[in-house]
């Protein structure tokens, strides 16, 4: 029988440029639809996960597209609810060398931002669920939003279900003040938190000794010392920290790191040339999660996660389209990319 994920959130109309041109020579975009928590379903929906993406679309034509969207990869929208005037949209223009990605977003108002306690049936979407998935992307959308993902995550304790977080934090969502009151109080009912180099010191304060993110001058020992803080202050089992070594927009070190209150692990870097970064995290997070759900050990789903991820970033779109035998090749040692016939 196939393990059941939850994850809640937002999703988008993703509009983004063709190849690398900048927005202002743009004469139209590529369109498809993303979001944090739909990309780890879109993952797990792909591993053969019974991954169920909840969200609140609105009711017209271009809601009923993305929900059409998110079945066309195997995510089960059963529990979306169709309501709201708007879809929140975002424009991607890809970066390149060393000129950085740009991400703007129109998402006000959207139908998830003004959800409110009460209208999902938590204890009906959490029956027979094994782990629920959300994003600090969620409660920065409004305030609103924020109280339905405090109400999602006791309801998924009260039925006996994982809770993993990524931190995700988005400086134009929200200030690290107001993060770290909300993300504390929700970090009450998580399991696992994953998280970049730059998100336990923005939420939490938490920073990592010897690390320059700008330069891309990583030290591992910083975060070990970051994942064993967080797992001790919040009483966490799991925290897993992608490690993104920046050379240029085109070529990034990536590498991650799992504590489980006793061990550390580290797992392989792998040198990306990228194709599309956006929705490398929740690859990640997706990769992770299915791995701990598979009956991997904690080291054999971390390198999972970031040979999954890694893939990911090769691929346009924030969906991860990969097979779970093409990421294990890779972790296998098998990263040439030399033509399959």
């Amino acid at each position: 029988m196939a393990k059941k994920v939850v994850t809640f959130g937002e999703i988008m109309l993703r509009l983004a440029t063709p190849g690398y041109q900048r927005i202002i020579q743009a004469t139209s975009f590529d369109a498809t639809y993303a979001g944090g928590e739909a990309n780890v379903a879109a993952s797990l929906a792909n591993y053969g996960i019974d991954a169920y993406f909840v969200t609140k679309l609105p009711k017209h034509e271009i809601g009923q597209a993305c929900r059409a969207f998110l079945r066309k990869y195997g995510i089960k929208t059963d529990y979306i609810l169709m309501d709201g005037d708007r879809l929140g949209v975002y424009y991607l223009e890809t970066g390149a060398s060393q000129r950085p990605s740009k991400v703007i977003y129109d998402r006000a108002n959207s139908a998830i931002a003004k959800v409110k306690p009460g209208e999902f049936n938590w204890e009906e979407i959490f029956s027979g669920a094994d782990l629920f998935h959300f994003t600090g992307i969620t409660p920065a959308i409004s305030d609103s939003a924020a109280k339905v993902t405090l109400e999602a995550v006791k309801a998924a304790k009260k039925a006996g279900v994982i809770v993993s977080c990524d931190l995700n934090y988005r400086k134009k969502l929200w200030t690290s003040e107001k993060a770290n009151k909300v993300m504390s109080g929700l970090m009450e009912f998580v399991d696992y938190v994953i998280a970049n180099e730059e998100d336990a010191e923005k939420v939490f304060g938490i920073k990592a000794d010897n690390t320059d993110v700008k330069t891309g001058d990583l030290d591992d020992s910083g975060y070990r010392q970051v994942a064993r803080e967080l797992l001790e202050r919040f009483h966490l089992k799991k925290v897993a920290i992608t490690l993104r070594e920046s050379y240029s927009a085109s070529d990034n070190g990536w590498s991650a790191l799992l504590y489980n209150g006793m061990e550390y692990y580290k797992s392989k870097k792998y040198n990306i040339h990228i194709v599309d970064r956006v929705g490398g995290g929740d690859s990640f997070a997706g990769g992770l999660i299915y791995g701990l759900l598979s009956g991997m050990s904690d080291h054999e789903a971390l390198e999972f996660a970031v040979a999954a991820s890694c893939l990911k970033h090769t691929i346009p779109g924030d969906f991860n389209m990969v097979s779970i035998d093409e990421v294990k090749n890779l972790m296998a040692g098998d990263g040439s990319g030399r033509v399959q016939r």
